[in-house]
């Protein structure tokens, strides 16, 4: 009987120096990766990214796209496992923050009990499906399945998505927009309205773009919004195509023209932040159209 081989994965001790010093090394590329999104470019890279990897944190996010720049799926090395494969020797991990809570029982002078929980943040090594292979035998997991968009299906997104603006208060109606006009969202109606001469897939497309201005408050001021209107209509459309690309539709032929108008003057910290609210309304609309699914990254 042929015996087993089992990896070693002996988790080395560092110092509390070692480990802040990493943790320092973490966070400088996270910064150099949000500098490298102030040109289109970079932006339209993030996206790509965000659409393979929209359940992680955006500091997650920026360490894969810095350590592996092909990087299109990632798992620990027993998740890995789990699904049917290894990862090969040799490989280098990338490395990500973790999340994790310790609770401590502190006792006072009086003798009375109080409990405190902290937030832990360490440092996990994951590897990317290119880094693995199949696992002869094994039954696996199937790799997440991509449904093409047709003209003809709007893949329930559309009434899915309905149901979800329904029970906050909005009504979703169709009429007749002017050629160019695909959709839009009233605040203060509290109206998404799509036009009723596109096709279900459009359709799709710009019930997800409508959704994404409310989730992201651009229906709460008008005048706001008017006066950022192609950074809120970037953001809008971003998400989106998150959405779409995280559910196995392609939209890049009409997101990303789109985009691609995304000022360049923007400075690091304008960059973070509509990256941050870009993913997170993604995720949003990601979990009201994939419940089941949801399982997200909570790390930093």
């Amino acid at each position: 009987m042929a015996t087993k081989t089992k990896r070693s994965r002996a988790r080395k001790t560092l110092t509390p120096e070692e480990r802040q010093a990493r943790v320092d090394e973490l966070h400088a590329k996270i910064t150099a990766q949000v500098e490298q999104l102030r040109g289109s470019d970079g932006w339209a890279r993030f996206l790509s990214y965000a659409r393979s990897f929209h359940s992680y944190s955006l500091n997650n996010l920026m360490l894969i796209l810095a350590q592996r720049e092909n990087a299109t799926q990632v798992a620990g090395y027993v998740k890995w496992r789990e699904r049917g494969r290894q990862v090969r020797d040799g490989e280098k991990a990338i490395k990500i923050f973790g999340f994790s809570q310790k609770r401590i029982t502190e006792t006072d002078e009086n003798g009375e009990e109080s409990t405190r929980v902290i937030p832990r943040f360490p440092i996990l090594s994951v590897f990317d499906i290119s880094q693995t292979d199949p696992i002869p035998g094994h039954p696996g997991v199937p790799e997440n399945p991509v449904r093409q968009l047709t003209g003809d299906d709007d893949f329930g997104i559309v009434d899915d998505l309905t149901a979800h603006m329904t029970a906050q208060g909005w009504q979703v109606i169709r009429e007749q927009l002017r050629e160019g006009f695909n959709g839009y969202a009233s605040g203060e109606r509290q109206t998404i309205a799509l036009n009723a001469a596109i096709a279900p897939a459009q359709a799709a497309k710009t019930m997800i773009h409508e959704v994404a201005h409310v989730t992201l408050g651009h229906t709460d001021d008008q005048a706001d919004y008017v006066a950022h209107r192609g950074t809120r209509e970037v953001e809008a459309e971003s998400t989106a195509y998150i959405v779409a690309g995280a559910l196995g539709l392609d939209t890049g032929s009409y997101s990303t023209g789109y985009i691609a108008g995304w000022a360049e003057k923007a400075d690091a910290d304008v960059m973070r932040e509509t990256a941050s609210r870009v993913l997170a309304a993604a995720q949003k609309i990601i979990e009201v159209l994939t419940p089941a699914a949801a399982d997200h990254d909570l790390a930093a």
